[in-house]
């Protein structure tokens, strides 16, 4: 059984007040959502917020039936540097990346990321803005 997991983050006015959102769906049925506020950060520190928060929650989570996990996100730039495809600059970024990968061995599981049009994004985004406007 595949997890699909859907990411999303934003910051108002880039750096500004951030949040970050996941939605977690098995055989098409919503298992789980999360979204919360993070204070001051980028857009992209808030998408990999959230793609962190993910996998902690599949680490804790993912039980016996699990074979392999989807994240899809509509941060072109991170699923690339994730990939491995663009370069990490940034310190805090490549910060992200060593805990992702040390989740990744935690996890036990294959973990594919892929980059989805905004379209295809829009609860985690909706958990974002609610978190952001609302929360």
């Amino acid at each position: 059984m595949t997890l699909n997991v859907f990411t999303d983050g934003g910051a108002v006015n880039n750096p500004g007040p951030a949040a970050y959102a996941f939605v977690v769906y098995s055989d098409n049925k919503l298992l789980f959502r999360f979204s919360e506020k993070i204070g001051f950060a980028t857009n992209n520190f808030a998408e990999y917020t959230a793609l962190l928060k993910s996998l902690e929650w599949i680490k804790s989570n993912k039980g016996d039936k699990i074979t392999n996990v989807v994240i899809l996100s509509d941060s072109r730039l991170m699923v690339n540097q994730v990939n491995g495809f663009f370069k990490v600059k940034s310190p805090d970024i490549r910060g992200f990346i060593l805990k992702i990968r040390i989740l990744e061995q935690e996890i036990e599981l294959p973990v594919v990321y892929k980059n989805i049009p905004r379209e295809q994004n829009r609860l985690a985004d909706s958990l974002v803005k609610n978190a952001l406007f609302k929360g």
